[in-house]
């Protein structure tokens, strides 16, 4: 079975994620979605979400191309999933294209193009425009 796990906020989920969770379940037999925790998100990221952690699993959880969500908790964690979920390809947005490729010594790492149309910043700024 070949295990594909890629990472992310996944607030205000919308159509790019799918787009990014579909093409990533195609690179393998088995998703593993490493979801940002609130904690992360504020003190690491300096992001605040809309939706929970909770609230965000739940969602990632009903996608049909996600077999299992586990949290992300640190950027440093990424090595030891990748060992400790015996994933075979490591998959991001093409934003983050050589950030990770110190990740090669244990799997594949492939950086999908994003959705140029769509993405939670602009939606975000769209809500706040109409406010």
């Amino acid at each position: 079975m070949k295990r594909v796990i890629t990472y992310g906020t996944f607030d205000l989920l919308h159509y790019g994620h799918i787009n990014l969770l579909r093409r990533a379940r195609a690179l393998g037999d088995y998703l593993i979605v490493a979801l940002s925790t609130d904690e992360f998100n504020k003190n690491c990221k300096s992001k605040a979400c809309y939706f929970s952690y909770e609230e965000r699993r739940q969602l990632l959880e009903s996608i049909r191309y996600v077999d299992l969500v586990i949290p992300e908790e640190s950027w440093e964690q990424k090595a030891r999933d990748v060992k400790e979920y015996h994933v075979d390809t490591f998959v991001m947005g093409d934003d983050w294209k050589g950030k990770f490729d110190f990740l090669r010594d244990y799997c594949e790492v492939v950086y999908l193009p994003r959705t140029p149309e769509i993405s939670t910043s602009k939606m975000k700024q769209e809500i706040g425009r109409r406010d």
